[in-house]
């Protein structure tokens, strides 16, 4: 009886409209809603030069902005980089429209805190639709179940990283403004609107379907999958189960037919000397986590 209420509770709760709208929760619908707004009416304003234009720039903020910066380096530390590399890598990230450098960061720490429990931001145990995407706009309940952001005090005392969070939409404007003047209409509708939202859907699949279907390798007593699909669409993000093994691992495709594109910039940025202190497992530690005869 106890599960069913709960299960009652987290329904209520993903279907209650009435519910207090914060500021924060505005912001989200601004960041995401244009977007796919502009992607609506970019098959009518077609060229092939925009399409191109913005696969190239999806790839660009999604696998250097989001994947290896965002991810992979701010919020695990798998390797380090120069300030001004790093600084260029969020840069692009931040024109991904996932939020600036700290917001990701944080929710992505208490993802991995709290994974797949109650307290978990983005847990499809509350639903796929939710952990996809409903998540984004209930600000009030990653408070109530995180609390205050307080884990990305790495950050937070760094002056350019509170800027971008001061200066967040002034960014993505600047590049639309630029986009429209280069090319017009096309270039505005696919490079800020398909670009943006395949970003979005790819990142957030990692958080749906990578914790629903795939395999498991390894005992993270959570629901996390190795999914080869979403990890040929993401860059190798797809490969979850095993980041959840490793979470400080800069390599997501442990296996050598287990294709990870980000784990290749990083080791490309360690041999020209630009990385360092790139982190992986040990044997051993591969073994400790393992699944028996599997």
């Amino acid at each position: 009886m106890a599960a069913a209420a709960g299960g009652n509770d987290k329904q209520r709760r993903r279907l209650d409209m009435t519910r207090e709208w914060t500021k924060w929760d505005v912001f989200a619908v601004v960041n995401c809603l244009p977007p796919h707004l502009l992607t609506l009416v970019a098959p009518f304003y077609f060229s092939w030069g925009a399409f191109w234009f913005a696969i190239v720039l999806a790839n660009t903020t999604g696998l250097l902005g989001i994947n290896l910066s965002y991810h992979r380096h701010l919020c695990h530390k798998s390797f380090k980089i120069p300030k001004w590399l790093e600084y260029f890598f969020a840069y692009l990230g931040l024109h991904a429209l996932q939020g600036d450098p700290g917001y990701w960061v944080s929710t992505h720490r208490f993802h991995h805190q709290h994974s797949d429990t109650d307290r978990d931001p983005h847990s499809p145990a509350e639903g796929f639709w939710f952990s996809h995407l409903g998540w984004i706009f209930n600000s009030t309940s990653i408070k109530g179940k995180c609390g205050r952001r307080q884990n990305v005090g790495d950050l937070d005392n760094q002056a350019f990283y509170r800027w971008l969070h001061k200066t967040y939409f002034l960014h993505p404007i600047s590049l639309g403004v630029l986009l429209y003047k280069y090319g017009g209409l096309p270039y505005l509708f696919w490079g800020m609107g398909f670009r943006v939202v395949l970003c979005h859907h790819l990142t957030w699949l990692v958080n749906s379907a990578a914790h629903t279907w795939g395999t498991q390798a390894w005992n993270t007593n959570d629901l996390s999958r190795n999914n080869w699909w979403v990890a040929m669409m993401t860059f190798g993000e797809g490969w979850h189960n095993n980041h959840h093994a490793f979470n400080s691992s800069a390599r997501h495709g442990l296996e050598w037919w287990q294709i990870d594109v980000t784990w290749y910039v990083v080791k490309f940025l360690q041999v020209v000397g630009l990385a360092s202190d790139v982190k992986i497992p040990t044997r051993l530690q591969m073994e400790k986590m393992a699944i028996k005869n599997r």
